[in-house]
């Protein structure tokens, strides 16, 4: 087994081991007095925990090195998606009765609920376009679309704010856990758009060395196309 199937296998099994949690708890009739509730607080909950890990996949990459977790980024959009859709069903089956006439009121009249849906939405494009011939298909348009990522994750930060009555500790972290994820992508945006321009050849140096003789270029620092193709041929 090498390390990248070893790290995906053991991602998909702490993902997994949330559900499972609640499958056995429901089983053993141990999900408190409001289980509906309890299995709606609990998929909400790990919808946003995974979305936040989705998002936290590139800093760890660019800043600790850790390469191999770059691949696990689909897993983990994936599974956060699961948990989101079972968040959603909960609420629409189980606790609505899937009652549309109620679920619309629902939605247009509770900004908590607008808000949740809004992020539910937005994820469905992004777990349908997350296959290989997707990212082929769309191109530079596919990396547009899935920047929606971050529109869902602070929705579903607002969801949750708007839910709690009382406690709201668990919001304030996740909003803190948000707002550093985005902190570090803008720094690290900002940092390799400045890189970029750094390295970028002038157009005018490349006008000068084409328009100069290339003894006039060699006596004055600027590189001729023959430099750039024998690098080693002494200059005069």
């Amino acid at each position: 087994m090498t390390g990248r199937s070893a790290l995906g296998r053991t991602i998909a099994v702490a993902c997994l081991a949330p559900a499972a949690w609640l499958t056995w708890r429901a089983a053993s009739g141990d999900l408190g007095a409001n289980p509906i509730e309890t299995v709606e607080h609990a998929t909400g909950a790990w919808a946003l925990r995974l979305l936040l890990a989705t998002l936290a996949v590139t800093p760890l990459r660019r800043l600790a090195g850790w390469h191999a977790i770059a691949a696990q980024r689909r897993t983990l959009g994936l599974f956060a998606f699961g948990y989101a859709t079972a968040h959603f069903l909960t609420w629409s089956v189980l606790d609505n009765g899937l009652d549309f006439a109620a679920i619309i009121e629902d939605i247009g009249k509770r900004p908590f609920v607008t808000v949740g849906f809004t992020a539910f939405v937005l994820l469905i494009p992004l777990a349908l376009t997350s296959t290989r011939a997707s990212i082929r298909r769309l191109g530079k348009r596919w990396i547009t679309l899935h920047r929606l990522v971050y529109v869902a994750a602070a929705l579903g930060v607002v969801h949750f704010f708007w839910l709690v009555k009382k406690d709201l500790r668990p919001p304030v972290v996740y909003a803190a856990v948000l707002a550093a994820l985005l902190g570090v992508r803008v720094a690290l945006g900002y940092s390799k758009s400045r890189s970029s321009t750094v390295r970028r050849p002038s157009a005018r140096a490349f006008s000068m060395a084409r328009s100069q003789s290339p003894r006039t270029a060699s006596e004055s620092g600027v590189a001729t196309r023959s430099d750039v193709l024998n690098p080693d041929r002494p200059r005069t």
